[in-house]
């Protein structure tokens, strides 16, 4: 597994999921001027989104939560499970915790409100199908927060870590912290290739799909502290 889906030749698609066909419409406008972005469908609820992306393969899926039947976090549990399926942007009205952790439990890549304006949504998208996570300002400190009142016991977590080498967990921490490949290359003088390589054998240890998971696993750990 690597950090990184793509390699910058192609558009990066994406797939519109929302209940609302008036915000669908106002995101492809968006999208569609940008020269790396292809809006390849849309989705009207959490079945469809699941049946669409299975068909057109988009790179990113934009995903909205509260619909009517299957909504966004189970959709995106199910497309998670489904590796070939893209990575999920949940993109939300609703910054509450429970939302937040659910989605990201359920393997979402990343979490935006909607009010995020223009440019914000686009670095999301760009930042998600490069296979970093996102998570929208704020609820990282939250994300902390909740864990440090939650940590894992010690033995559990020593368990969970045992794997890594001590270089492993080093760069585990650093995830943890929103440290991105070039960052963490730099914090522990290495080559931004090696820094993406150790990414990617945490990543492979730890069963995580993506960068998202593995903040979730910093925090649960004790790792990385408030």
């Amino acid at each position: 597994m690597t950090s990184s889906g793509r390699d910058g030749a192609h558009p990066i698609r994406v797939l519109l999921v929302d209940d609302e066909h008036l915000v669908r419409s106002g995101f492809r406008l968006l999208l569609e001027v940008e020269e790396d972005v292809e809006v390849v469908g849309e989705a009207a609820d959490g079945a469809e989104a699941i049946e669409r992306a299975r068909a057109l393969r988009p790179d990113v899926v934009l995903m909205d939560i509260r619909m009517p039947g299957m909504d966004g976090i189970e959709a995106t549990r199910r497309l998670a499970s489904e590796r070939s399926a893209g990575r999920v942007l949940i993109l939300s009205t609703y910054d509450t915790d429970a939302y937040v952790f659910e989605g990201l439990q359920a393997g979402a890549s990343g979490f935006l409100l909607k009010d995020a304006g223009p440019a914000e949504l686009l670095h999301g998208i760009r930042v998600v199908a490069d296979g970093e996570a996102l998570l929208a300002p704020g609820i990282t400190r939250r994300l902390i927060a909740r864990f440090a009142t939650r940590r894992t016991a010690e033995r559990e977590a020593e368990e969970r870590l045992s794997v890594l080498t001590e270089r492993e967990r080093e760069v585990l921490s650093l995830v943890g912290r929103g440290m991105n490949n070039a960052e963490i290359a730099e914090e522990l003088f290495l080559s931004p290739a090696t820094a993406r390589t150790h990414v990617s054998h945490v990543m492979v240890k730890l069963a995580a799909r993506d960068r998202a998971q593995l903040v979730v696993i910093a925090y649960r750990t004790g790792l990385v502290e408030a």
